[in-house]
């Protein structure tokens, strides 16, 4: 398939050293918001949306992480960017690990938030995909945005969780279910013995889709890498508990 070229956006001071933001699946650049007034103090940060979310076109098909992670690749190039750290949450935590393994002499530095190497059973994605291609994301809203927050943040920040909401259900469906193929397919349990960038792993306590027992496999199969669970959040743990995951991404990425 052919690399497709992905929605993206800079922001923060041109000649500082850049970092790669990767969102998760059905979420767009704008997940990344209340990290942005930290990181762009020091540095240059790049978002992007996957393939199909946002304005990035989505071809018919299966995806794999791969061929999402060859889209990254091709912009990183286009822009001419030799060198930069990378942070992706769950499916941009997978591209994330990809890159870092397969362009481990320009990945600086690696933070993976609520994501894993291996997600079966393979049947429960490739069912999402065909249910959100036929009937479009909000015919699978409810059951994967309910993962995405703990209940009591749904109480005091409703107009968070119906905005992120919102944003999920108009994602494309070729695309999400493309994406979803790619999570289906994935076994990435041999990639972080590539991987030479220092790596923090953050998984959230209350995370119903990557338990924290899928960071800490990941952190223990990464050599040297950081371990944290961050207590009170749910999937989208950068989010819900911002503040201690800007704590851990300055402290980590910040030159």
């Amino acid at each position: 398939m052919a690399v497709v070229p992905l929605q993206y956006r800079f922001d923060g001071p041109s000649r500082a050293p850049v970092v790669l933001l990767l969102p998760d699946l059905g979420a767009k650049w704008s997940m990344w918001e209340p990290q942005m007034p930290e990181l762009t103090r020091g540095m240059r940060v790049l978002r992007v949306n996957h393939r199909g979310h946002g304005r990035s076109p989505a071809p018919d098909g299966a995806y794999t992480v791969a061929e999402l992670g060859g889209d990254v690749l091709a912009l990183l190039d286009e822009c001419e960017l030799e060198r930069f750290s990378v942070v992706g949450s769950g499916l941009g935590g997978m591209v994330a690990l990809w890159l870092a393994a397969v362009e481990s002499g320009r990945a600086h530095r690696l933070a993976l938030l609520s994501t894993t190497t291996w997600a079966p059973p393979a049947q429960r994605w490739r069912g999402r995909g065909t249910r959100a291609r036929t009937g479009g994301a909000v015919a699978v809203s409810d059951e994967v945005t309910r993962s995405w927050f703990t209940p009591g943040f749904a109480e005091r920040r409703p107009d968070i969780v119906s905005r992120v909401v919102e944003e999920f259900e108009a994602t494309g469906r070729a695309g999400y279910a493309g994406c979803c193929e790619a999570i289906a397919a994935l076994d990435q349990r041999v990639m972080p013995a590539r991987v030479r960038a220092p790596a923090v792993v953050i998984s959230a306590a209350h995370d119903p889709e990557t338990p924290p027992g899928h960071g800490r496999r990941l952190a223990n199969a990464l050599p040297g890498s950081r371990f944290e669970v961050v207590s009170g959040a749910a999937h989208l743990v950068n989010i819900e508990r911002a503040d201690r995951v800007n704590e851990l991404l300055m402290e980590h990425i910040a030159p």
